[in-house]
């Protein structure tokens, strides 16, 4: 497992009965989590002292309850700084696990040696992006949502990277490859963190089982002769990280060699010592 343990700034405290129990910077938060099966006793004090709690609706979606936060504040990892912020479907604008990765991408980019170029598909609100960015690489953002890549910008400017040599693309990523390949534009390393289920922009339905492969085999084609890495996360529910690495083997390492990694991303419990399974990764590199 790939464990996101370098957190300053967020930590889960406990985790029981669905719930996961959350430090962020100085505030209290309480989420569901459908990993979190057992029922073990609730003896950290912020289980009664919290500061926001999201609570599911029987017909589906939820509210966040007890709301005692700012309209948004900042959590930093590193050199890295984020804008957070309670958001419907229990979200914040951060996937913490995802620290790991950030570390795995500045690793790759500072020992490189060379310019490199990184497309970051379905890229949310940039904290992979800021990580190439941040370790000197030059970065392609896409997304289809507009107010995500506006927040991705909000957090390269207060991460002292708004100068960075970052191109901010609102759009279908599947649409904006095909448009890279017929402009015969090459990337070092590719990023990409595709959704279970969503639409295209002329209603097309997208499927992670049975669209991933394919676009993995579209994406490809945007590669340079010799390229860094690709990464691909995933949090559809019953995908295993060694599905994720057999992609990544069969279209990009069959065609470059290297060799391919993949494990579930997890966060430490400070509480019971335990980590929470966050999803799954693959990483394919030289």
């Amino acid at each position: 497992m790939w464990i996101s343990d370098q957190w300053k700034d967020y930590e889960v405290l406990d985790t029981s009965n669905g719930e996961k129990l959350e430090r962020w910077g100085k505030y209290i938060l309480v989420r569901p989590d459908p990993q979190v099966i057992w029922s073990t006793p609730k003896k950290h004090p912020g289980w009664r002292n919290f500061d926001a709690r999201y609570a599911r609706s029987n017909t589906g979606g939820g509210h966040w309850s007890e709301h005692r936060l700012p309209e948004r504040w900042q959590v930093s990892y590193k050199e890295l700084t984020f804008n957070v912020k309670p958001m419907n479907f229990k979200h914040t604008g951060i996937f913490p696990e995802q620290a790991a990765n950030w570390d795995f991408i500045g690793e790759k980019i500072r020992g490189a040696g060379r310019p490199i170029n990184v497309l970051n598909l379905f890229a949310y609100t940039g904290g992979a992006t800021l990580a190439a960015a941040a370790a000197g690489a030059s970065v392609c953002h896409v997304d289809a949502a507009k107010g995500m890549v506006a927040w991705a910008k909000e957090n390269a400017k207060s991460s002292g990277l708004e100068n960075a040599p970052i191109r901010w693309i609102v759009d279908d990523c599947g649409k904006f490859v095909e448009r890279e390949i017929k402009r015969g534009r090459r990337y070092d390393a590719i990023i990409m963190d595709p959704p279970s289920y969503g639409r295209g922009p002329s209603g097309e339905i997208w499927k992670l089982e049975q669209n991933l492969y394919p676009f993995v085999e579209l994406v490809s084609k945007v590669l340079t002769d010799d390229p860094l890495f690709v990464i691909i996360n995933s949090y559809t529910t019953g995908l295993a990280p060694s599905v994720v690495g057999y992609i990544l083997n069969s279209v990009i390492g069959s065609r470059f060699g290297g060799h391919c990694q993949s494990e579930e991303l997890g966060l430490p419990v400070t509480q019971s010592g335990l980590t929470l399974p966050c999803g799954a990764a693959g990483r394919w590199m030289r």
